[in-house]
């Protein structure tokens, strides 16, 4: 789905040629900015990726392989990225100066930001003198901060046009020259119609007259797919998948499986990710004695997800708002698990109820709520009859707003025009 103001021209019936600028690559939890990438190349474009850091993750999709192989990576040579400054220096050095005046101008309060946004405009800065001799038309960044901060370099330097989806915490923590990139941008793309309100109540109508509404997308194929039938004194599986962070609200979920066992539900839990709430999820697994039932299985690639999908009886996203103001924009993995026919439950918390509507495509429970989340649990387990039809309407609805080719398309005519 798009919404905002239309772009004045066409720019169909050609191949377009883009930049693409991330903070990490390859990163096993950004599957949305991979997949667009790969459906771009699929449709016949040329992408070129620029990652601010080369991620050395153990766990890497088959599917990165080609994009890592041939991307320029800022972490890279740091004799390379400061032989790329006299170069600006001689031959631009008012522009030079002033994209570092106002870089410094914005982040000098932080000294954690200051040496990011600094590393960020001499890599920025290479990166600029490689796109001149590049073919590419245009730059498009994920992520508000960083990637669309080495953007935004590039354009004052080179005047090379950009554009940038926004996603969540980027959005939401860190607004650093964020009017400024909004406003030297052609377009803003963004994954929830509450990240375009937020915009438009930060920076006004002209910002929001610019920003559309993409979602990310996911691959929906084969016939629509009906609840999973669960064997005769199989237990319950619930499956949640996500990193292992504050936000994601997994320890709220462990807490309700609690309540789980105190019901008498039989069930088996797995959480699919990784991170830094690692050591509290297993300290809290053991204190509630639920060794047996619930289970880390870490980092999974995309085809093992999808395999854990086709075993779930139901998927939880209990994700929360912290204190320092991190949540969802739309969660992929709440759009995977309805695209592949599971029933969710889910909070209702930042972009989520765009998704998961309560008692018509899913299950919404308030954020921090353990007992509520139980409730909804069981509700599903009880009663195939709600988990079919919530897995249908859960399935059309992601066919009709998410479908990876769809948004794809719908980006791809905002460069294309934009580019005309």
């Amino acid at each position: 789905m798009v919404t905002g103001a239309a772009p004045t021209e066409a720019g169909e019936g050609r191949s377009l040629r883009v930049a693409y600028f991330v903070s990490r690559f390859p990163k096993v939890t950004e599957t949305f900015i991979l997949r667009e990438m790969l459906e771009l190349q699929r449709l016949g474009d040329h992408v070129e990726l620029y990652s601010l850091i080369h991620e050395h993750e153990p766990l890497r999709h088959h599917e990165a392989a080609e994009l890592e192989r041939r991307a320029r990576y800022g972490n890279r040579g740091v004799v390379r990225v400061l032989a790329a400054q006299p170069r600006w220096i001689r031959d631009a050095p008012r522009r030079y100066a002033e994209v570092w005046r106002q870089v410094l101008r914005a982040h000098w309060r932080s000294p954690r930001r200051l040496a990011k946004a600094a590393t960020t405009t001499l890599v920025a800065s290479m990166w600029a003198s490689a796109l001149r001799e590049s073919s590419c038309e245009r730059v498009h960044a994920h992520w508000a901060t960083w990637p669309a901060l080495a953007a935004w370099v590039v354009r004052e330097l080179t005047g090379v046009p950009y554009s940038f989806t926004a996603h969540a915490h980027d959005l939401y923590l860190d607004r650093s020259m964020l009017d400024e990139k909004i406003g030297a941008a052609d377009f803003v793309a963004t994954i929830s119609r509450s990240n375009r309100r937020l915009i438009e109540e930060l920076y006004g109508p002209d910002a929001a007259a610019k920003t559309f509404v993409v979602h990310c997308g996911v691959t929906v194929d084969g016939a629509p797919a009906e609840a999973r039938v669960r064997p005769p004194g199989d237990p319950f599986e619930i499956l949640a998948v996500g990193a292992l962070e504050d936000y994601k609200g997994q320890r709220y979920l462990v807490e309700a499986c609690a309540r789980l066992r105190t019901r008498g539900l039989r069930f088996r839990c797995r959480i699919a990710g990784d991170g830094p709430e690692r050591p509290t999820l297993e300290a809290l697994i053991a204190m509630l004695g639920l060794a047996g039932s619930v289970e880390l299985v870490g980092r999974r690639s995309m085809d093992e997800v999808a395999g854990l999908l086709g075993h779930a009886d139901v998927v939880a996203h209990p994700s929360v708002v912290t204190a320092y103001g991190k949540t969802e924009g739309i969660p992929v993995a709440l759009i995977e698990a309805m695209g592949a026919g599971v029933p969710v439950v889910a909070t209702n918390v930042g972009g989520v109820p765009e998704l998961v509507v309560d008692g018509a495509t899913g299950l919404v429970v308030p954020p921090r709520d353990p007992a509520r989340l139980a409730d909804a649990l069981c509700a599903v387990a009880a009663s195939p009859a709600l988990a079919t039809r919530l897995a249908r309407a859960g399935r059309e609805h992601v066919e009709r707003e998410f479908a990876l080719a769809r948004n794809v398309g719908h980006l791809r005519e905002l460069l294309l025009r934009w580019g005309a």
